[in-house]
């Protein structure tokens, strides 16, 4: 490969990061349901797990103060998408999910602040908008395993549209995407009153992030085209 080809694939790479991280995220989603089904997915979802943290630590351009701790906080959260906690999981799984969210926490509070900043968006802004939304998404769920962790009956599956009684990670995925795009998600109910608090707040901070920052960005963008 010549130096002119290298240079054009870094810069390829860091124009479009956004959107890698996007895509990645997205690819989670579909993998999620083939995680214990087949080896592929099993994998597959778990290689994709560490190019995610990878990519989100890129992506955002941390600061060389905060690296050293986005780095620390990233490799609890390597350890949460290699090895998938049960809800039941025992204390240092726990204290392992709590630092992933952590690291998600912060990833989403730099990325929101560099994508809004931004007063001219372009294809990338909005890729890195959709991103923070997904970063929720999968925040919001280990935020419930935290919770059915320390409250085994915060959550209550029905056994008439569902195999199993005990919710696993991807039951939180489900139900955190389901209310924070207010489709809901047929087949759990939170029962405890901290299970129904955050789902409240995932249901309105998903409305007013579609409503208000997004319209804004998708607006501001059409204006930049136009001019």
């Amino acid at each position: 490969m010549t130096l002119l080809s290298r240079s054009q694939a870094k810069s390829t790479l860091t124009g479009h990061r956004f959107l890698l991280l996007f895509l990645f995220l997205l690819a989670m989603l579909i993998l999620y349901p083939y995680a214990e089904a087949t080896h592929f997915g099993y994998y597959a979802l778990r290689v994709i797990g560490i190019f995610v943290t990878f990519l989100s630590v890129y992506a955002a351009k941390i600061h060389r103060s905060l690296l050293i701790l986005a780095i620390a906080l990233a490799i609890p959260s390597l350890v949460q998408r290699v090895v998938i906690p049960k809800a039941d999981a025992g204390a240092l799984p726990l204290l392992n999910i709590v630092l992933s969210f952590l690291f998600d926490l912060v990833i989403v509070v730099i990325l929101f602040r560099r994508i809004f900043a931004n007063e001219r968006p372009n294809a990338e802004t909005i890729f890195g908008a959709l991103c923070i939304y997904l970063l929720v998404g999968f925040s919001f769920a280990s935020a419930y395993g935290m919770i059915a962790t320390f409250q085994p009956n915060a959550f209550y599956l029905d056994p008439h549209t569902n195999l199993h009684i005990t919710p696993d990670h991807f039951d939180f995925v489900y139900y955190s995407f389901g209310t924070m795009t207010s489709l809901g998600a047929a087949g759990i109910t939170p029962i405890s009153d901290q299970a129904r608090s955050v789902t409240i707040l995932e249901a309105v901070l998903g409305v007013l992030y579609l409503a208000v920052l997004i319209t804004r960005l998708i607006g501001a963008y059409r204006t930049n085209s136009t001019d």
